[in-house]
């Protein structure tokens, strides 16, 4: 299937390393041009090398915090439109609502719902303009089911996903799409650092809480950056244009829904 957006321009927040980096080189390889973002400035011009070279793109790296609004402008202002947004950023640390005072609850709502309002705001008038533009954020599967240490996080995505369902309603006329991606377990740094730390709670080896968690999903595994890319590189795309305002679960059916 042809995508239809080479040679678009493409902002992937947070995109040295795991999803965010899935993302970035799904759409290097459908040949978007990108912007890409991320903390650990090696792993960020080492990824934005590589990607040039095998796909034959323009790729600017930024360097810095994404809820950063003076990171905020320089991914936007490489280009003098952007086609192409996907929203990633890390969510607060697992912690007892207990353990949660104000100044933590507000750097976990700029991180997650406020920051990426802000980089749509940015770009949404240019891409109603042009009459193309495709927003991707990638929340969590925990923004339906909850998960114990993650209320700040969710409850941030979860009001990103509500804010946008509107916003969503109202710029499809002008070929402009929002959706969101819900990530369950994919094989991440953060996943991993979830892993070692039960497995150190419980004594347990590794290995065995691994194991114990891919047999609690049907699929029976992990997901990948890779695959999770794909889905998004697919929602970025000319064909995908009719689906809008819509959150797409990624987690190898282990939320048990019919619906």
């Amino acid at each position: 299937m042809d995508f239809g957006i080479a040679g678009k321009r493409a902002v992937v927040c947070a995109s040295s390393k795991g999803l965010g980096r899935g993302c970035a080189e799904a759409l290097a390889a459908e040949g978007c041009n990108l912007v890409i973002n991320g903390r650990d400035r090696d792993a960020l011009y080492e990824l934005a090398a590589n990607l040039a070279r095998e796909h034959k793109v323009e790729v600017t790296p930024i360097v810095g915090d994404v809820s950063d609004p003076a990171i905020q402008k320089k991914l936007v202002g490489v280009w003098p439109g952007v086609d192409i947004l996907v929203n990633n950023n890390g969510g607060p640390p697992r912690r007892d609502y207990t353990e949660l005072d104000r100044a933590a609850i507000l750097a976990g709502v700029t991180q997650n719902m406020v920051t990426p309002i802000e980089l749509i705001r940015a770009v949404m008038d240019g891409m109603r303009e042009r009459k193309f533009g495709r927003i991707v954020n990638i929340t969590s599967s925990s923004v339906l089911a909850p998960i114990s240490g993650l209320d700040l996080s969710s409850g941030a995505r979860a009001g990103l996903a509500a804010f946008l369902a509107g916003v969503a309603r109202d710029v499809a006329r002008d070929g402009v799409t929002i959706n969101n991606l819900l990530p369950g377990k994919f094989e991440t740094e953060r996943l991993m650092g979830g892993h070692r730390r039960n497995a150190e709670k419980s004594g347990r080896p590794l290995d065995t809480v691994v194991a114990e968690e891919k047999a609690n999903i049907p699929a029976k595994r992990f997901g990948t950056s890779e695959e999770f890319g794909q889905v998004c590189a697919f929602l970025c795309s000319v064909p995908a244009g009719y689906i809008t305002g819509q959150n797409l679960l990624l987690d190898g059916g282990l939320l048990p829904r019919a619906f």
